[in-house]
């Protein structure tokens, strides 16, 4: 059965690299019709809004989403939209596996996977500024929020999805050494989770600084982490950089009624409307898309497909040390398709 799925081809490169995966989709078969929406600064040229209604109904009608990166203004402007689409929909699940891709790196046969709570912790936005003197903006307070449903879900989800994928271990990373109330909560919760799957899976517990060393000393010592939102956005883009960078890392974001696939990098300005942009990134969250919908196989062809044309190094792009530009690299994985 055809999946109608909502398309957000971003800003900057993103349109390139939503091009080339659609086409790579097209390639391996995939049953899949296009619905394409506009977010970020398209959405806000187009609409005058960086999340228009129209693309949120969209999601909401397909319930599944393939996004490619969007622009976020640093300090000033609209919050980022990414996090305004988790929180509509209640993506509470960010999924980041992180699997060697690139041969002849520093490390071989990565194969990982971070679980990320996406809709609590520091990333609720709950902050304000402090006045002091005269002085409206002296002081800064922000607000780290653990709820024990919050934790329990995304523990719960680490050790389902260990389960369905004959993982065998489950890290919990944390920093309730320090932050003895909002990590000490999640900490706990996780503990108790841990318990229902006793001589099945795993599990461990590990300060979060910790955890960073190791994963760059020996990450053969982890198989499937998980952590609460800001610390699992930053480790997930440390475990990216194990295996050749964000140009190579895809991400789900899973909800009960809809879930949303992106690219983790950014829109990348610099490099727009040049066609070197690697899409990789979102190719491999297509793959996921896939795989979430029920199309195994072809979300596994077209995992296999970008791993052997960046097996070839006359296919790479230029951040994997490679010459080929998008279309190039695109073409080498419609041919390792056929």
């Amino acid at each position: 059965m055809t999946k109608t799925i909502t398309v957000i081809p971003g800003d900057g490169i993103g349109p390139e690299v939503t091009t080339s995966t659609l086409e790579i989709l097209r390639a391996a078969g995939a049953k899949l019709e296009f619905e394409e929406q506009v977010a970020g600064m398209a959405g806000l040229e187009r609409f005058k809004d960086p999340l228009p209604t129209e693309t949120l109904e969209s999601i909401r009608r397909n319930g599944v989403c393939l996004k490619g990166p969007l622009a976020t203004p640093v300090g000033s402007g609209f919050r980022s939209i990414n996090v305004a689409i988790r929180k509509e929909f209640d993506l509470f699940a960010n999924v980041r596996p992180a699997v060697t891709m690139v041969p002849g790196g520093r490390y071989e046969e990565i194969d990982l996977v971070l679980i990320r709570e996406n809709t609590e912790g520091l990333y609720v936005g709950v902050e304000h500024y402090i006045g002091l003197e005269g002085d409206p903006r002296a002081a800064a307070e922000s607000v780290m929020i653990i709820t024990r449903f919050g934790a329990e879900r995304i523990v719960r989800y680490a050790f389902e999805y260990a389960r369905r994928n004959g993982r065998r271990k489950v890290t919990l990373a944390h920093k309730a050494n320090i932050l003895k109330y909002t990590q000490g909560l999640f900490l706990d919760v996780g503990r108790e989770v841990a318990r229902d799957y006793e001589g099945e899976i795993e599990f461990e517990d590990r300060i979060i600084d910790a955890t960073a060393m190791q994963l760059v000393v020996n990450p053969y010592e982890f198989d499937v982490l998980v952590m609460e939102n800001m610390f699992g956005d930053i480790l997930s883009d440390l475990m990216a950089g194990l295996v050749g960078g964000l140009g190579v890392a895809p991400a789900a974001n899973i909800g009960k009624d809809a879930s949303m696939f992106e690219a983790v990098h950014g829109s990348a300005p610099d490099i727009a409307g040049k066609g070197i942009a690697n899409p990789t990134s979102l190719t491999l969250a297509a793959a996921m898309l896939l795989e979430h919908i029920g199309q195994k196989e072809e979300g596994a062809r077209v995992r296999e497909g970008v791993r052997r044309a960046i097996e070839d190094p006359a296919s790479r792009t230029r951040d994997l040390g490679g010459g080929a530009n998008t279309k190039e690299f695109t073409e080498a994985v419609v041919r390792s398709l056929r």
